[in-house]
């Protein structure tokens, strides 16, 4: 080891003096915080570009007309059905005729069973609303896309509550051609 180095003919590191010391700990300083200056410039340029902003062209950051944004709610989460057979509901009397409409209305769709519930305000309404019920169902089913509705139940109307008392004749419900 005669050339003054350390084992396998490597030379020894000369001894560091304190200025030397001071400029690789500066030079290290300088790294870091280049380092971290390139990672706060990276998040700048991903917030610019990422996040905060839309930029000209239009992406899904864009504000929405309402219209459109309860159209993609609607396909998002499946309510096209039942959405369609609420604007049925709204659309009553332009779909039966005013006559019908005054008389019958809808009350619940059942979207398992396909199921369209028709309330009517006598029996005469409700047998006439029983025969007219397959055309009825032919033209919903225009409106809101093949099998959406397969079937209509009809709903006569409803009694008065039965009421028991000295003054009540027993038996007696009320007329029979409109309870029933």
């Amino acid at each position: 080891m005669a050339d003054g180095g350390g084992a396998a003919g490597v030379p020894a590191p000369p001894e560091s003096s304190g200025v030397d010391l001071a400029r690789v700990a500066l030079r290290a300083a300088k790294e870091q915080a280049r380092a971290r200056g390139d990672a706060a410039q990276q998040k700048k340029q991903a917030r610019r570009g990422g996040g905060l902003r839309s930029g000209a062209r239009a992406d899904g950051r864009d504000p929405l007309p309402l219209g459109a944004a309860i159209s993609r709610l609607i396909t998002e989460r499946g309510w096209e059905a039942p959405a369609a057979v609420g604007g049925v509901m709204g659309r009553w009397p332009q779909i039966v005729g005013d006559d019908v409409a005054k008389h019958c209305v809808p009350q619940k769709y059942e979207e398992d069973e396909r199921v369209l519930t028709v309330q009517c305000d006598s029996t005469a309404w409700a047998t006439q609303l029983r025969l007219l019920a397959p055309r009825l169902v032919a033209r919903l089913n225009e409106d809101l896309g093949h099998g959406t509705v397969r079937v209509i139940k009809v709903l006569g109307p409803t009694g008065p509550p039965q009421r028991y008392g000295r003054l009540r004749a027993p038996g007696s419900k009320g007329p029979g051609d409109t309870y029933g």
